[in-house]
C-alpha cells in the first residue's frame, strides 16, 4: 500500500480549484481494513522512532499545521496519527478567537509563542491562517491588510524554517454535502451534542467564500520550505495514512540523530555498574 503525498501537494504560486479536487480520492487504493490498520501502525511506530531521535538531538523541530472547514476532522486526525507517540516530545495547540491581550498585539504574536521548541513535534489545530480565512470572509480586516498578510506569513514561516523548524501544512478537504452529514450526526447522537454549535450553520452559509479564501491562501503561501497539502478527508483511513506518511517523509528528510555521549564510554563498561 503505497501512498504518494506529492499528488496532493500545492505547487508554489500555481492556481488551483478546490472543487476540481475529489475529497473522497484514495489514489485508486481500495480499503483493506487489516492492511490499513497494519500500515498506519507501522507509520506511527516510525514517527515515534524519529520523534525520539528528534527529541534527543534537540537541534530541529517539526510544526504540523491543520486547517479545515467545520467537521473536517482535525481532532480525529490528531488522535489517529499521534497515537502511541511519546507526549513528552509532542504538543498540540488550538487557536480560538483571540483574547483582548492578543488583539492588542500583532496577529502573529500569539502564534510565535506556540511554535515548538527544538526537539519537539508541534501540531496547530487551526493556526495563523485564520487571519486570512475567517478574517477575510467576514471582512474583519481590509483587503489591503489581508493582502499584506500573505507575504507576512511567508516571511514568518521563512524565519522559522531558517532557524530549524520544518513546517508541513494540511488542508483537510471535504464537500459541502459531507459537512451536512456530519452536522446532522452531531444532532442525532447524544454523545455528539456537545460538538454542535449553532454558529457553525452561519459559517456554513459562507461555504463558497471560504473555498475562495482557502484557494487564495494556499496558492500564495505554499512554498518549497513550507508546503501545503490538500488532503482528501472524506475517507478517514486514507486521510490518516496520507498525513502519517507525509510526516514520516518529512522527519526522515530532517534526519535527526542521537547525539554522541559527552563522556568517555570506555570509562563506564556496562559490567562495571553495580
Amino acid at each position: 500500500m503505497e501512498i504518494s503525498p506529492q499528488k496532493h501537494r500545492i505547487d508554489p504560486g500555481k492556481a488551483f480549484r478546490l472543487n476540481a479536487r475529489d475529497p473522497s480520492d484514495t489514489q485508486g487504493i481500495t480499503r483493506n481494513k487489516k492492511e490499513v490498520r497494519n500500515r498506519l501502525k507501522a507509520l506511527r511506530q516510525r514517527i515515534a522512532e524519529l520523534q525520539e531521535r528528534l527529541y534527543a538531538e534537540s537541534k530541529q523541530s517539526l510544526l504540523v499545521v491543520l486547517q479545515a472547514m467545520d467537521t473536517g476532522g482535525k481532532d480525529s486526525t490528531i488522535r489517529a496519527v499521534t497515537k502511541g507517540i511519546n507526549p513528552q516530545g509532542t504538543w498540540v495547540r488550538n487557536f480560538k478567537a483571540p483574547s483582548s491581550r492578543e488583539l492588542a498585539r500583532d496577529y502573529l504574536w500569539r502564534v510565535h509563542q506556540e511554535v515548538p521548541p527544538k526537539g519537539y513535534i508541534g501540531i496547530f489545530n487551526r493556526s495563523h491562517y485564520e487571519d486570512v480565512l475567517i478574517v477575510r470572509v467576514h471582512g474583519w480586516a481590509s483587503p489591503e491588510v489581508i493582502e499584506a498578510r500573505y507575504d507576512q506569513i511567508n516571511d514568518f514561516e521563512r524565519l522559522l524554517t531558517s532557524t530549524g523548524t520544518r513546517i508541513v501544512k494540511f488542508m483537510l478537504h471535504i464537500s459541502k454535502d459531507y459537512q451536512l452529514s456530519r452536522l446532522r450526526r452531531r444532532l442525532e447522537r447524544p454523545d455528539k451534542h456537545w460538538k454542535f454549535n449553532p454558529g457553525d450553520l452561519e459559517e456554513r452559509a459562507l461555504w463558497y467564500d471560504y473555498q475562495e479564501a482557502y484557494e487564495v491562501a494556499l496558492q500564495r503561501t505554499s512554498t518549497a520550505a513550507a508546503p501545503w497539502y490538500v488532503v482528501p478527508a472524506e475517507n478517514r483511513w486514507y486521510r490518516n495514512l496520507l498525513i502519517a506518511q507525509t510526516i514520516v517523509d518529512t522527519l526522515e528528510d530532517m534526519n535527526p540523530s542521537f547525539p554522541a555521549p559527552d563522556f568517555d564510554l570506555a570509562e563506564y563498561p556496562p559490567e562495571s555498574l553495580v
